[in-house]
């Protein structure tokens, strides 16, 4: 079971349907049946609905395409049932839906591109954490919430108290601990970034004048941060080290480059890297002699205590 958080359309406008209709929805200016039209990837359906979103959309940039399709083909496809989705109305209130049937689409509504839900609940947001409330103010109109799943089961009263706490259990984390505190510094970049170096010459990418550059998917995974450069021309991707090994962290963001550059980039950007970690890394350093496009950042927490 995954977690997402779907905006119903803007400012929630449409979260009354919703419940009462028992769906979720989404429009994204594609206006036909989509039904035979879900490949089981969405990179697939990225290929064939990205021109045609741009056709409809003239003004919208490719890297804009791109995520608006992602989400798309998420929300139809993507989704399984029995995924949970959060879903604000604009109270401070998110209301919990479980999926329980099929895209199914609707002409002529405003959310044509639907799913049948049984809603379950609510949660307030003043019960959220700092890291999961941050998430769910995601501008974008769906977020993956999938590392907030254990203080969502707790919200929700799922979780059982006599489970031990798993940090992760990805093989390539060489540091459980640095992994776990690496989770927050996203977050912290993104509220503080024009106090950063990196925000002197770059800005978080957005979309209609809000920040939509956190966990970018890619065909490999979702990439930390993007970022553009002040003057349009360079589009950066940033990749937080999470107490991985060097050789996993440097072919995971070349990776995201490579993505990047052939599926999101103008043919007048550039595209270059970024990897940050809180300590120095001789074999990261030594990769990276040979990788000049990145660029490699230590971060260094620090805090006071006042009486």
């Amino acid at each position: 079971m995954k977690y997402y958080r779907l905006m119903l359309g803007q400012g929630s406008c449409h979260a009354a349907q919703c419940l009462a209709e028992n769906i979720v929805g989404v429009n994204f200016a594609i206006q036909q049946d989509l039904t035979n039209e879900l490949p089981e990837s969405w990179q697939a359906f990225n290929r064939e609905f990205i021109p045609a979103y741009r056709a409809i959309m003239p003004d919208k940039s490719k890297v804009a395409a791109g995520l608006a399709c992602a989400m798309l083909w998420t929300v139809c496809k993507g989704m399984q049932t029995g995924d949970r989705v959060l879903c604000p109305d604009g109270t401070g209130k998110y209301h919990v839906a479980e999926i329980t049937g099929d895209y199914a689409y609707a002409a002529g509504q405003a959310l044509p591109h639907r799913r049948p839900v049984r809603w379950l609940g609510s949660v307030q947001n003043v019960d959220m954490s700092d890291a999961l409330r941050h998430s769910c103010n995601s501008i974008a109109t769906l977020c993956k919430l999938f590392k907030h799943h254990e203080e969502l089961e707790t919200l929700l009263g799922d979780l059982d108290d006599d489970e031990p706490t798993i940090l992760t259990n990805d093989e390539t984390i060489e540091n459980p601990y640095n992994f776990a505190l690496e989770t927050h510094l996203e977050e912290f970049l993104v509220q503080n970034w024009s106090q950063t170096e990196l925000g002197k010459r770059y800005d978080l990418y957005e979309e209609d004048g809000e920040i939509a550059a956190q966990q970018v998917a890619t065909d490999t995974g979702p990439l930390d941060l993007l970022a553009i450069s002040k003057d349009k021309r360079e589009l950066l991707v940033i990749e937080l080290k999470k107490g991985r090994a060097a050789d996993v962290v440097v072919g995971q963001i070349l990776r995201y480059m490579g993505y990047v550059a052939s599926e999101l980039a103008e043919p007048n950007q550039t595209v270059k890297g970024v990897i940050i970690a809180p300590e120095e890394d001789l074999r990261l350093r030594r990769a990276l002699s040979m990788t000049p496009n990145i660029t490699f950042y230590r971060y260094q927490v620090s805090f006071k205590l006042f009486q």
